[in-house]
């Protein structure tokens, strides 16, 4: 079994501008990419489990969706940092594109995309962790028997109270090095 590491994107890899589904709108946070590459040389698969309405509200499309995912990882793939699986839910229950209009499993705070994920990679969820910046990206972890839960990014005060359990930092590197320098236990 593998260890892990699951991330949510907007707002945690990229700046969160609000429905980043274009190549315009998609800039990378800092220190994003050594992160994902030091998390790689200490063993952990790296994860990406995004919830992406804005497809179901037709703000953006699956291809444009994957137009992004594939710039995102064709950088980061630049540092040996690509992430080993992407897993997105596109569902909202109030979409205004039909074909996404549902209750789905897989929208987080639901727990679909990491059982997919554990499934596809055989993942030890209970020395696993997620990187999240809102409480329902840590709530979809919980679900899913993941111990280790962290927030980061701009939203990190407000969600730290929905989510008290949780570690926090201000950002990915300070995140990395932690658990480099063995100050989170697994």
């Amino acid at each position: 079994m593998q260890k892990a590491v699951f991330f949510d994107r907007d707002g945690v890899i990229n700046r969160d501008y609000g429905y980043v589904g274009t190549l315009e709108r998609f800039e990378f946070l800092p220190g994003v990419s050594e992160a994902l590459a030091e998390l790689k040389k200490l063993g952990y698969i790296t994860i990406l489990v995004t919830n992406q309405s804005g497809i179901a509200r037709g703000l953006y499309t699956v291809d444009d969706f994957d137009t992004v995912t594939e710039f995102m990882q064709g950088q980061l793939d630049l540092v040996g940092a690509k992430f080993d699986g992407v897993y997105f839910c596109p569902h909202h229950p109030n979409a205004t594109v039909a074909e996404f209009r549902c209750d789905c499993t897989c929208r987080k705070p639901k727990p679909e995309m990491f059982l997919w994920a554990q499934k596809e990679f055989d993942i030890d969820m209970e020395h696993s962790i997620m990187v999240g910046d809102h409480a329902t990206d840590l709530q979809a972890a919980q679900a899913a028997n993941v111990k280790t839960l962290v927030l980061v990014g701009e939203h990190i005060t407000s969600e730290h109270k929905l989510m008290p359990q949780a570690l926090v930092y201000e950002n990915m590197p300070q995140f990395v090095a932690a658990l480099k320098n063995q100050s989170i236990s697994l």
